[in-house]
């Protein structure tokens, strides 16, 4: 069967000169056999799916901590938003659709319970620091399949890494995703705001409107459709001036009206306050972690690292749970 090879001779034949192709993938951390249908992007992609850190971003808050009502965001449901717009983009382009895929699945693997209050958190108290894209890359590498690592390619690896606002990706695909995190964000972020009665639609500033749009409907089109037509037949990924512009303008006034609201912010303070906790805990009593933990710190990793690890990958759920078995005295019954 010669089906993968066959995969491999279309994404040549009809691809941007400017894609990366499965073939000149720069390959994985360990050597492995090739499968034998699907390119090396398209086999990522499904590890990435099947893992249980993707899972566990169901019950991962994105933005808003615990909200009341069924149609706010998760970790999840923002990730499969971000590999939705990127995978737009990607085909218009004649980029390539799996790797592009397959970062944007992969990109949030090792973010932290409660958003970006349980990120800051582990960055205050561990001296390692911790920041959510490096711990994305580790859970990939490492943490999975106890221990083993999925072993991705080199590409995936790279846009994981560097999907965050400081870093750049060495591929456009990468460079994709990178950008449809931000739209993703931003558009998504501004709809739950909106459905949360923090803002209204004709809360966002004329200026900004005039651009690219006066409902999230139109704002994420616009970003979209301004991608594709300034990157189309480009070595690169980018928006034009005013577009850039408007999406930079935009994400201020939604850290100023939303991501630093006090009203939808009230519970951070709590949920730092309980990841440090849990932190000090297991730093005391790493005993009490998993096997396959324990032996990471067997193979010389560091202790203070293994206990990021462990509380990184919870769930809000189960961190809280956690916390309520190790802090909250039960009702004794004789």
């Amino acid at each position: 069967m010669f089906i993968r090879e066959h995969l491999e001779q279309l994404e040549k034949q009809y691809l941007s000169p400017y894609a990366t192709l499965s073939m000149n993938s720069k390959g994985r951390l360990k050597e492995e056999e090739q499968c034998d249908i699907r390119p090396v992007f398209q086999r990522d992609r499904d590890r990435i799916l099947h893992s249980k850190s993707f899972r566990r971003l169901k019950d991962k808050t994105q933005v808003f901590l615990t909200p009341e009502g069924d149609h706010y965001r998760t970790r999840l449901t923002h990730t499969l938003e971000v590999s939705q717009n990127a995978r737009t983009i990607a085909k218009a382009l004649r980029l390539n659709e799996d790797l592009v895929e397959a970062i944007a699945l992969g990109h949030d693997l090792g973010h932290t319970p409660f958003g970006h209050a349980g990120e800051r958190a582990l960055d205050r108290i561990c001296p390692y620091g911790f920041k959510h894209s490096e711990q994305s890359v580790r859970t990939v590498d490492l943490l999975e399949k106890d221990g083993q690592g999925l072993n991705l390619t080199y590409e995936v690896r790279d846009g994981i890494r560097n999907h965050q606002t400081e870093g750049m990706p060495e591929t456009l695909e990468g460079k994709i995703v990178r950008f449809s995190d931000k739209i993703a964000y931003i558009h998504h972020d501004m709809d739950d705001a909106i459905r949360g009665n923090i803002l209204k639609e004709s809360d966002v500033p004329k200026e900004i409107g005039d651009v690219i749009g006066y409902t999230t409907g139109e704002r994420l089109d616009h970003f979209i459709h301004d991608l594709v037509t300034t990157s189309y037949g480009k070595d690169d990924i980018m928006m034009s001036e005013p577009v850039a512009k408007a999406m930079k303008d935009l994400r201020s006034f939604m850290f100023e009206r939303v991501y630093m609201n006090p009203e939808a912010k009230s519970e951070e303070a709590k949920a730092e306050m309980l990841m440090e906790t849990l932190y000090t805990y297991y730093m005391k009593h790493v005993d009490v972690l998993p096997k396959d933990f324990l032996r990471l710190m067997e193979q010389g990793e560091p202790k203070e690292r293994i206990v990021c690890d462990y509380i990184g990958a919870m769930t809000d759920r189960f961190a809280i749970a956690k916390y309520e078995e190790i802090y909250i005295p039960k009702s004794w019954h004789g």
